[in-house]
């Protein structure tokens, strides 16, 4: 079973290719440059790319994700939630939270 996921908005906006010769005059200003404008930097040598340059915010959340999609664990009980609040099995967060302060309290 695939799971599909819409994203309102993606926080990579673009790639942007740039030569290993350019990348390596450039390198100290890449940070300020990607803040500016979101995306990933494919360096490229003799046009085909050989590295990626992103923000760390971006390679930690892919890792992140990556180290989840690669769990069996978590991601059968993540499908097992999708499928129980497509089916409105869903508790509500008043219902959770009273649930939770009962469990502390014990």
């Amino acid at each position: 079973m695939m799971l599909k996921f819409e994203l309102a908005e993606t926080r990579m906006k673009k790639t942007i290719q740039l030569p290993i010769i350019k990348a390596r005059d450039r390198l100290t200003s890449l940070p300020e440059e990607l803040a500016e404008e979101p995306g990933a930097i494919a360096v490229t040598r003799r046009g085909e790319p050989v590295l990626a340059i992103l923000p760390w915010d971006l390679y930690e959340s892919i890792m992140e994700t990556l180290e989840i999609l690669g769990d069996e664990e978590l991601m059968a009980a993540l499908r097992q939630s999708i499928k129980e609040a497509s089916e409105g099995q869903a508790v509500s967060w008043d219902r959770a939270k009273q649930e939770l302060q009962r469990d502390i309290s014990t």
